[in-house]
């Protein structure tokens, strides 16, 4: 792990800057969008054009540095993010911010796969698999720093849309000073929705409705807070709550689905996500009991897009792994697009606590829809060997993109052909 900090120190530095400026910006659009008088439908639309444009971003930004290269991504997205940020308090409508978002999405987006495919091109077949735990865990890390700097500012005035901008342009300092040539990203063979589909219909559904979890948690988790009445400094804690539960129980999970039948897990998983977030609908009162149920919450929920992926990787040939990633993002995507409106037309109706019920309802999709999937299809468990399988990967779905996801998807490859390899040698030895 030293080895790896040491060669890629600046951009995990930078991502932790970055991501500590996007913290406190997309915190602060639910606090000072309800400020503004903005209704919880509003609010939900601009959360969720977040993942339009980053939907978006991640598709086009490989033929930006296919075209133009990294250094000229960089500049161009970094100035954009900043003009984006600083711009807020300027023109406080709701389709204006919508619009804020969508471009701030597509830009944040371009800046992951740029940065990505240079941690991925630095990276060896020996510690790709700790460079993307170290980004990811830094991307994490940020999120949570950006918390307390929203705790301690004023939401009614400039300094905290200031902030982020500021932090955004610092975190490309040490990455284009340090950055080293890397090579256009190529284009992998495209999947059909149908092919992905049909190649595991429990890890499409799943990704697709935990596309609107994900979305619901981090989008409305702000507007949830601020309308059930908690202060900046508790709203902070709240929404910190989520990415430390993450933090915790990531690997760990990922541990055990390398151990069992991975659908059995991911139901399990789902069904306790879903008594969760019941809980936070009856204890609402409490903010220490809200605090325990974030945190299990996201460290239950997080996992699940990691191993949906691993499922269906199981199922797949090698050559079709890196393919299937960019559909899983396109299928979380439309997910995530959905999530937010449709968690926000809920709380209308009854109130902050729709939060927690849209949640609930669909991480019981999940297990329910799992549940049917076990009598449709055997388990690719097998008891002797453990998994007749490649393994999980640590990947979570916050900072999923399409670059993340194929350094993944190389770990995945590598394992099965290595597997391959030892069947072929046990064959011949037989």
């Amino acid at each position: 792990m030293i080895a790896v900090i040491r060669t890629t120190w600046a951009l995990l530095l930078g991502m932790f800057l970055l991501q500590v400026g996007n913290g406190v910006q997309g915190s602060m659009m639910g606090v000072r969008g309800a400020i503004e008088g903005f209704s919880t439908f509003e609010l939900s639309l601009i959360g969720s054009a977040y993942f339009l444009g980053f939907l978006g971003g991640s598709r086009m930004a490989p033929k930006f540095i296919a075209s133009v290269g990294h250094v000229r991504v960089f500049a161009a997205l970094a100035s954009f993010i900043s003009a984006i940020v600083i711009s807020y308090p300027l023109l406080t409508e709701p389709w204006a911010w919508m619009i804020f978002r969508v471009a701030l999405g597509f830009c944040l987006s371009g800046v992951y796969v740029t940065a990505e495919s240079w941690l991925n091109n630095s990276a060896t077949n020996e510690t790709r698999g700790q460079s993307l735990s170290a980004y990811m865990l830094m991307q994490m890390m940020g999120l949570v720093a950006g918390q307390g700097i929203l705790a301690a500012g004023d939401p009614t005035g400039w300094v905290l849309f200031i902030i982020p901008s500021i932090l955004v342009s610092l975190s490309f300092a040490p990455i284009l000073l340090s950055a080293v040539p890397t090579p256009a990203i190529e284009a992998t063979r495209p999947m059909s929705l149908r092919q992905l589909y049909d190649a595991s219909p429990f890890s499409f559904i799943g990704m697709l409705f935990m596309g609107g979890v994900f979305a619901g948690q981090f989008a409305m988790a702000p507007v949830y807070a601020t309308e059930l009445g908690l202060g900046l400094g508790q709203l902070s804690g709240f929404i910190s709550s989520f990415f430390l539960g993450a933090i915790v129980l990531q690997y760990p999970v990922g541990w055990f689905s390398d151990r069992m039948d991975r659908r059995v897990l991911i139901i399990g998983a789902a069904a306790s996500g879903a008594l969760v977030a019941l809980a936070g609908f009856f204890f609402a009162n409490s903010y220490f009991a809200l605090l325990l149920i974030a945190a299990l919450s996201g460290g239950l929920a997080q996992p699940l897009y990691a191993l949906l992926l691993a499922y269906a990787n199981d199922y797949l040939e090698v050559e079709d792994m890196p393919a299937a990633s960019g559909g899983f993002i396109f299928v979380n995507g439309i997910g995530a697009i959905a999530g937010p409106p449709m968690m926000g037309l809920l709380m209308g109706q009854v109130g902050p606590g729709g939060f927690w019920l849209f949640l609930a309802a669909v991480l019981a999709g999940v297990s329910v829809y799992g549940l049917y999937r076990m009598t449709q299809r055997q388990s690719a468990y097998v008891e002797e060997d453990d998994y007749d399988s490649v393994p999980y990967t640590n990947v979570m779905p916050g900072a999923a993109t399409a670059v993340a996801l194929e350094a993944a998807q190389e770990l995945y490859i590598e394992a099965a052909e290595e597997m391959a390899g030892d069947d072929t040698e046990h064959e011949v030895q037989a």
